[in-house]
């Protein structure tokens, strides 16, 4: 007989729920899209209600679509977007404003003076994350000093706040207020070493503690469904027991479970995370320091980095350029010629990330000469993703002490063959390409079914993971070392561009 749970896998752009059984496979999916809200340039806001009543239907569409009755549902566990900031009234149950996103760069200013104080120093030593409203701090922060009561009501004990996994666990149980350490992680006031709220950090920005959730491991049981809510009238009295960041479960959901594993979401962006172990390593290279999981007493951390521009150089020259018409064909020209031509691409639309962090870059096209075709061009756009990434494996290896066993891919562009074989020949391991894309959903149902028991420790996961395909190093290693001596050439020629020209 076979044992379900189910995974809520709220996103930026939409609600999901999907149902996996005890080997690993989805049965089935419900997935909503909500609005996204602009109010101002670079302002980013969600309506934490329509977030919950899509979440809600999602679940609702799951189980309907999988045939199942809802006692087949052993227990729930939830993967969110992170950082986005939800403040409500604990008696009402009525968010106080929007809810700001991650992306939001409102709070932009408040970042600036915490550097201009000093902070830069003691909030990596003690959250392991930079200064910046990327974070939720300064969100908070700036809801309680520009929405009319707010602090008022803060101060008073009335108001709680929740990144999106602690909205949705206050409603959909008895109002436990609750946050897994690998969210609270990314809030830029928890202490990553003692799993505890920086009570200094709190008292500068001005947050009352009384508002943040209980910090808890990210499998264990926060309680179950209330009756009541509507949609999920079925649902009442199903645990919610796994609880995680979306990045940090696509980790777990690759099972990168041993310290050195790594893997890479190829997006628009790419977002990478290396697996540290039980240590909790501070970088001051532009990494990002966090929890990836607790289970029992045992606490694993991440290193993280993000790409600002992968896939969209692909967009790029298919959307702006008009080289190519559709994705694959980028990998077809890539494959028509023996070699780049001596042409390296260098994708800074938006300037560079970790490990460079250089907002002064600019996208760059090295190496042209009258013999260069559009192939080459095409070739240098897939190469300069993987010289990216390589870029950023070292700087984790460097600071971790760990060395690479493996890269777990993911994303959109993780199926161009061509662009995982040349990661491959650059970084010198294995591509590791599987076959289930719903990592980030599997990740967040396995710690739930470990609480559960569907699953006995998180070894397991590793035979839940099945691989589409390997692929393996085959250039020279004095090639590859050579082309990437010539891409860090082309590097130093996008770096600062834009402020040379002023």
């Amino acid at each position: 007989m076979h044992k379900y749970i189910m995974a809520i896998d709220q996103g930026t752009t939409s609600s999901r729920a999907i149902i996996f059984d005890e080997t690993g496979t989805p049965v089935s999916i419900g997935q909503y899209a909500f609005k996204q809200i602009y109010p101002k340039p670079g302002w980013v806001e969600h309506d934490p209600i329509e977030i919950l009543e899509s979440q809600y239907n999602a679940m609702a569409d799951a189980l309907l679509k999988s045939g199942l009755s809802a006692k087949d549902i052993l227990g729930i566990g939830i993967t969110n977007q992170r950082e986005t900031t939800v403040i409500w009234d604990k008696n009402t149950g009525k968010p106080v404003c929007n809810a700001i996103v991650w992306q939001c760069r409102r709070t932009a200013d408040i970042c600036q003076q915490l550097t201009a104080d000093g902070m830069t120093d003691y909030i990596i030593d003690k959250t392991g994350l930079l200064i910046d409203a990327y974070f939720s701090a300064s969100k908070i922060k700036w809801i309680l000093d520009n929405i009319d009561g707010a602090r008022i009501r803060a101060e008073r004990g009335d108001l709680l706040f929740g990144t999106i996994e602690s909205w949705l666990i206050w409603n959909l149980t008895d109002g436990i207020h609750v946050s897994d350490y690998s969210n609270a992680s990314r809030t830029m006031l928890f202490n990553i070493d003692s799993l505890q709220w920086d009570a200094d950090l709190c008292k500068l920005l001005d947050i009352p503690m009384s508002m943040l959730p209980t910090p808890v491991p990210s499998s264990t049981e926060y309680g179950v469904v209330k009756a009541g809510i509507p949609a999920l009238s079925d649902f009442a009295g199903i645990p919610i027991c796994g609880s995680i960041g979306d990045q940090q479960a696509a980790l777990l959901g690759q099972g990168c479970i041993f310290p050195g594993q790594a893997k890479n979401t190829y997006g628009t962006g790419c977002f990478t995370l290396m697996n540290s172990g039980n240590t909790a390593v501070r970088c001051r290279n532009g990494l990002l320091t966090s929890v990836a999981w607790s289970i029992g007493n045992q606490t694993t951390y991440a290193l993280e980095g993000s790409i600002f521009n992968a896939g969209s150089s692909i967009q790029w020259l298919r959307d702006e350029l008009g080289l190519i018409s559709t994705a694959h064909e980028c990998d077809i020209l890539a494959e028509s010629v023996a070699d780049n031509g001596g042409v390296y691409m260098v994708s800074a639309f938006t300037g560079l990330g970790a490990p460079h962090w250089d907002m002064y870059a600019r996208g760059t096209l090295v190496g042209i000469t009258r013999g260069t075709t559009k192939a080459h061009i095409a070739r240098a756009a897939l190469e300069g993703i993987a010289y990216q990434v390589k870029d950023m494996l070292d700087a984790m290896q460097e600071a971790s002490d760990n060395k690479l066993s493996v890269l777990r891919v993911d994303g959109g562009a993780s199926v161009s063959n061509f662009m995982m074989q040349f990661q491959a020949d650059v970084l010198r391991i294995p591509i590791d390409r599987p076959k289930l894309v719903e990592t980030t959903a599997l990740g967040a149902a396995f710690l739930a079914g470990l609480q559960v028991g569907i699953w006995n420790d998180i070894n397991e996961i590793l035979g839940l993971r099945t691989v589409e395909r390997i692929f393996m190093p085959t250039m020279a290693e004095f090639t590859a070392q050579t082309y990437h001596n010539t891409w860090k050439r082309a590097v130093e020629r996008a770096s600062g561009w834009e402020s040379n020209l002023s």
